[in-house]
């Protein structure tokens, strides 16, 4: 019975191959296909190098250029459609009489790729623009030789049921599909979302950070659910999986959304935000972006500290612009014994206003705080708001200004003398 049936599908197939692939027409038609993708290859070798020299020579925005390199990519495919549809009309029923069908079909699909990657330059990033590309040319590309309804009940029928649902391969590559085109979807409004909310003056850095990673979570999570309940799997199939796969989560991904609801809180209660200047474990720096697991410390030195938003919670940190951008930084020096310690206040004040970054209000202080074993001590305090641009070197400017003005008031600054005996024995 077996063998029966083998030779019957066998004879069809036979009949099908005799009847469709081995006739006069289909040699015709594929000898067109072939001579009009070999010169369209040849012609666009010759058109390319030429239309990339002049994209290069164009002053052009960057985002053009990309889109212009990218339309480099289907001269071929177009050259060929019109040698195969112009092919076609000579050789069918209106000229040598032939069936191209075929002929005509293949020249639609070039048609249907050129249009797809023209439309397909408005997706911005390379992957999801070739994914889509050629998921929808291969949707059409059934459609034109009309095996998609043949298609699509061949996936249907191959799957599996779950009690009253039935999981099959059509679903599952729907479910695929929706959720990369929704994520994709999503994340481009968050993108848009987050620039228009960054350009509301009327709010805060930190309310501005807070509000874009509020939307961009509803965005993707949104998303992710669209995708899984349009391809027709029922969410509370999971339910029986939620414990033990929400447990996995919990441990695995503990970190991240420690992280992720630190960066939030702290946008909430604005202790730190885009902008300020801090000092955390010896590093000092400016906080520069707040993502979702981090946020990124940009020291003077230009060196970027992705610090873990729950540090931020769990450590101590200063932060040198919370309230009020004032900040007071001490020089501490030394003066002979034989200097008038009066004179020494009112020079010091006097050479700390100076520098241009150090304030008139509040006005610098200097105070006697030590006699020493070999010189008087002094505290010179003084004001700056202005941390960003960094501390070392207004403490520089404020020595070398203080150092000038001892010099030229006759005033010393001690140092250590040591005195060696030598004994005989």
């Amino acid at each position: 019975m077996e063998k029966l049936d083998l030779l019957a599908y066998q004879d069809k197939i036979i009949e099908w191959v005799s009847t469709y692939i081995l006739t006069i027409s289909c040699a015709v038609q594929a000898t067109l296909i072939v001579t009009a993708l070999f010169a369209a290859f040849l012609l666009s070798r010759v058109i390319n190098p030429t239309l990339n020299e002049r994209i290069n020579k164009a002053n052009i925005p960057y985002r053009l250029t990309e889109i212009l390199y990218s339309l480099l990519k289907i001269t071929f495919p177009f050259i060929a459609m019109i040698f195969i549809f112009i092919g076609a009309k000579i050789a069918g029923p209106s000229g040598f009489g032939f069936s191209v069908n075929f002929a005509f079909a293949f020249s639609k699909l070039l048609l249907a790729w050129v249009f797809i990657r023209l439309m397909s330059q408005i997706i911005e990033q390379r992957f999801a623009r070739n994914i889509i590309s050629f998921t929808v040319l291969g949707l059409v590309a059934l459609s034109i030789f009309g095996v998609l309804d043949q298609t699509m009940e061949t996936l249907n029928a191959i799957g599996f049921s779950i009690g009253e649902f039935r999981l099959s391969a059509l679903s599952v590559t729907k479910g695929i599909l929706g959720i990369f085109i929704l994520m994709y979807a999503a994340l481009f409004l968050a993108n848009l979302t987050d620039k228009r909310i960054q350009s509301v003056k009327s709010l805060n850095p930190s309310s501005r950070v807070l509000i874009s990673k509020i939307a961009r979570v509803f965005l993707i999570v949104t998303a992710l659910l669209i995708g899984i309940t349009s391809a027709g799997i029922d969410l509370s199939l999971f339910a029986v999986f939620s414990g033990a796969v929400g447990l996995g989560i919990g441990f695995g991904l503990q970190k991240v959304i420690s992280n992720l609801f630190s960066g939030m809180l702290l946008l909430m209660d604005q202790s730190i935000k885009p902008g300020d200047i801090i000092e955390m474990d010896g590093t000092f720096g400016w906080v520069n972006h707040m993502g979702a697991r981090y946020t990124e410390l940009v020291t003077r030195d230009n060196k970027s500290y992705l610090v873990p938003n729950e540090e931020f919670i769990t450590q101590q940190v200063i932060n040198w612009s919370h309230g009020n951008t004032l900040v007071r930084v001490e020089t501490k020096f030394g003066v002979h014994y034989n200097s008038n310690p009066h004179d020494v206040k009112r020079l010091a004040t006097e050479a700390a206003t100076k520098p241009e970054r150090v304030v008139d209000s509040p006005a610098p202080v200097c105070h006697l705080v030590e006699f020493g074993e070999s010189s008087l001590n002094f505290v010179l305090r003084y004001w700056i708001k202005d941390a960003e641009k960094g501390l070392t070197n207004t403490k520089g400017s404020v020595m070398l200004s203080l150092w000038d003005t001892l010099k030229e008031n006759n005033i010393e600054i001690p140092y250590p003398h040591r005195q060696v005996f030598m004994h005989k024995r």
